[in-house]
């Protein structure tokens, strides 16, 4: 991250976001504007990995899959069917010999040849076997160089091998305030010792330079250099299931910027790795952020997360094109 992209107040670093987004040009063909994946879904938790497929195809991903196990996978299917679902996860009560860890990874990792980035973690559960192949997804995603977000029960993976996201640059946290403490523990450093912004950078430096992006009141992002607070306007109500529009805003960013590096659209190629992955998740805050102000205002005490996966394309226009722009 840039040394001055901290010093940038949120209209100047949502100006710097917008250079990541690809425009909607007649050239392009189906997946070059985001080929992602939801890693999660058992058969306790279904909502989460559709919402966070669900928002990345909202803003505008191509190509939205949840890889999930067999029951998980025929409640999501019912729940849109924008949503390419793969039920290739098992848990351990559901698997037979033909389902170990191994065969499991093998298989999701044929998948992420044709994937930009990917989320472990809405729905995953703490099932060993799910666990398990979650991990060694995240292996296979890092030997391929892909943005990787990790949330929910990823960051328990994360909190119990915390050795397998150090130094992987192109991963991003996303803990919430309890998620936040525990990742904290595991580094030996005091949650409520210092300011927020100092707490987040020391953790993101402790993981040797992952991105964490602290949700709260304001959300800090860090990759333990520099530090910049998103404290675009949220909502009040905190409901469960906001932090998966998070995610998967979060995901096709990353996707995004595949696109930029490779040039599919003219521009200044000024933007840097580190730059790349910090506007990706201040835009990504951003939205998730706006839509949550959105959602409360219209639901107030009553919002849901479903709420807030609708305001994902007013969000987007509010805070990236031109004629909503003196909206914020």
């Amino acid at each position: 991250m840039p040394e001055n992209l901290h010093e940038m107040n949120s209209k100047e670093l949502l100006k710097q976001v917008k250079k990541i987004i690809p425009p909607l040009l007649e050239k392009f063909h189906k997946g070059q504007q985001g080929r992602v994946a939801v890693i999660g879904g058992c058969e306790d938790y279904t909502g989460a990995p559709f919402f966070s497929a669900n928002a990345s195809a909202l803003l505008g991903a191509d190509l939205s899959h949840v890889i999930c196990e067999p029951q998980a996978a025929q409640v999501i299917k019912t729940y849109s069917p924008n949503l390419m679902v793969h039920p290739y996860m098992r848990q351990s009560n559901h698997a037979d010999s033909d389902h170990n860890s191994g065969d499991i990874i093998k298989r999701v990792s044929e998948m992420l040849d044709r994937l930009h980035a990917i989320v472990i973690g809405p729905g995953l559960g703490r099932d060993k076997l799910m666990q398990e192949s979650a991990r060694g997804i995240l292996e296979e995603a890092k030997k391929r160089g892909m943005g990787v977000v990790l949330d929910a029960d990823g960051l328990f993976m994360i909190q119990n091998n915390p050795d397998i996201v150090h130094g992987y640059t192109k991963a991003v946290l996303t803990p919430n305030v309890m998620e936040f403490a525990r990742l904290c523990n595991t580094q030996g450093i005091d949650p409520k010792a210092g300011d927020p912004a100092g707490v987040c950078q020391k953790l993101a430096e402790s993981f040797g330079g992952v991105t964490v992006i602290q949700k709260g009141p304001k959300d800090y992002i860090s990759n333990g250099k520099q530090t910049i607070v998103c404290d675009v306007p949220g909502g009040l109500k905190r409901s469960g299931g906001q932090g998966d529009t998070l995610t998967g805003t979060l995901v096709t960013m990353l996707a995004w910027t595949k696109a930029y590096k490779e040039m599919l659209w003219e521009h200044d190629n000024s933007l840097s790795d580190s730059e790349l992955i910090a506007l990706s998740a201040y835009g990504a805050a951003a939205i998730t952020r706006t839509c949550s102000r959105l959602a409360f205002e219209k639901k107030g005490r009553a919002l849901q997360a479903l709420d807030l996966s609708t305001e994902v394309p007013t969000a987007f226009e509010m805070l990236f094109e031109d004629k909503a722009a003196q909206k914020l």
